[in-house]
């Protein structure tokens, strides 16, 4: 072995920034997607974002000779990129309901039909309002705001029994115990088994306990079993209906829509906005006296608007590739229901499109298609196998769902274990262990048999 100078030739993927921009735009969903444009937009003046719906105004002029965006970036880069004038308006965000009034608003606004409160008290009751937190209980001891407003604990006292009676009943408890107890008494519930259950009972009621507390109050399992279902009727956050989280709104990326007896896939193009390039620019750069630094500054922004039309043309494809395949894999869903929807992964539909499987996750990560059965994530429709008696294959997600039905015609006297719901599948060609059940069970948010049972 000796040293020296060899000349090689291999080829390898330099990841350039427009590569990662394609590969950001691709696993982007449709709401994101019109904040990333939006962002690109204020970036660079080179183009412009029209919102659908939008008439564009008529122009004649043609690009510049020296750039083809025909070439580049098919024929939909006739100067626009979306979808087309005759395409519907509809826009689902505009039919989004304005945000409510927060409880802060909601109780300052009750404060006010209040009569005989001196400044004092209101004063009370406000700071006290807004010691509140967002399930509608009281953050602060009467002690610490005594102390903060330098008033009696008596008079503390008295402002906020009048809070607790405010809408929505059991707002400013302290307590779970205090909000249920003045829920019951708004309702004239309040008889004495009830209170003692509430007051000392609550952990052994959530456990299903309901032996244990019928031998301590004096009274059957049944009685209560009747308690437990009228206390599970109250509301434990009066203050949850007025949080100011923010809701996020699913825009389909792809739609499945039956024609006849076939299924056609379409990209929702109506919701992100259109991209068009400035007419201005374009003809700066058009024109011979421009400098040559802002020919060169327009040029590259003209060059990156121009890739990121191809990006987006990029994503829209390959949506409608991913969707069709898993169409063409899933058709028995998609024709007689979630029973028939089959096994399936990444690795499958990557073959079938001749793309790479970390591809085929970024484009179905937070997407959603809208089919004649719902809207449903694209990830939906990857599911694990599981074996059958005759060797096939089924869909775990079929096997929740068959799970949930025999839960829901069992005797409630006597409900179903895991262990009998995975040999009651055993005699329906599923195979699956207890184990597995119990999990199944757990992600669909069902009790165990202890919790449902019925007395």
């Amino acid at each position: 072995m000796g040293l020296g100078l060899f000349q090689e030739q291999t080829l390898k993927l330099v990841m350039t920034p427009e590569l990662r921009q394609a590969i950001t735009i691709l696993q982007y969903s449709a709401i994101d997607l019109i904040s990333y444009l939006q962002d690109q937009a204020n970036e660079n003046p080179v183009f412009d974002l029209e919102v659908a719906g939008e008439v564009a105004s008529a122009k004649a002029e043609k690009p510049a000779p020296e750039i083809d965006w025909k070439e580049i970036v098919g024929n939909r880069a006739t100067g626009e990129y979306g979808s087309s004038k005759n395409e519907s308006t509809y826009n689902p965000l505009d039919y989004v309901q304005q945000g409510a009034e927060t409880l802060y608003e909601h109780l300052e606004r009750q404060l006010g039909y209040v009569k005989g409160f001196s400044s004092l008290q209101k004063q009370i009751a406000l700071f006290l309002i807004g010691n509140l937190d967002e399930k509608g209980y009281l953050e602060i001891t009467l002690e610490e705001a005594s102390e903060r407003l330098g008033a009696e604990m008596l008079e503390i006292e008295d402002v906020l029994s009048v809070l607790q009676h405010f809408d929505p009943v059991g707002v400013a408890s302290r307590s779970l115990e205090e909000c249920l107890l003045l829920q019951l008494e708004h309702l004239a519930l309040d008889d004495e088994k009830i209170v003692q259950v509430v007051r000392n009972h609550l952990q052994d009621l959530a456990d299903n306990r309901y032996q244990r507390i019928a031998d301590k109050i004096g009274c059957t399992p049944q009685e209560v079993q009747t308690i437990a279902d009228l206390i599970r009727t109250l509301n434990p956050r009066p203050g949850a209906a007025f949080s100011s989280v923010e809701t996020r709104y699913v825009i389909p990326d792809v739609t499945v829509e039956k024609v006849g007896n076939d299924y056609v896939v379409l990209v929702n193009d109506v919701a992100a906005p259109r991209l068009k390039i400035n007419s201005f620019y374009e003809k700066m750069l058009s024109q011979q006296k421009s400098q040559d630094e802002a020919k060169q500054f327009i040029h590259d922004k003209l060059n990156a608007a121009m890739w990121l039309a191809k990006s987006l043309e990029q994503r829209r494809l390959t949506l409608m590739r991913v969707t069709q395949a898993i169409l063409d894999m899933q058709r028995e869903f998609f024709d007689r229901g979630i029973h028939y929807l089959k096994p399936m992964t990444q690795k499958e539909i990557a073959e079938r499109v001749g793309l790479h499987e970390s591809t085929i996750s970024r484009a179905t990560s937070n997407k959603y298609v809208q089919t004649p059965r719902g809207i449903f994530e694209l990830k939906y429709f990857f599911t694990s196998a599981l074996s059958t008696s005759s060797g096939e294959a089924t869909s775990s997600e079929s096997v929740k769902r068959r799970i949930k039905a025999l839960i829901e015609q069992e005797d409630r006297k006597a409900p179903l274990s895991d262990q009998k719901l995975g040999e009651m599948l055993l005699t329906e060609g599923i195979e699956i262990s207890r184990r597995t059940v119990a999990k199944y069970r757990e992600e669909m948010l069902i009790p165990s048999s202890a919790k449902r049972k019925r007395f």
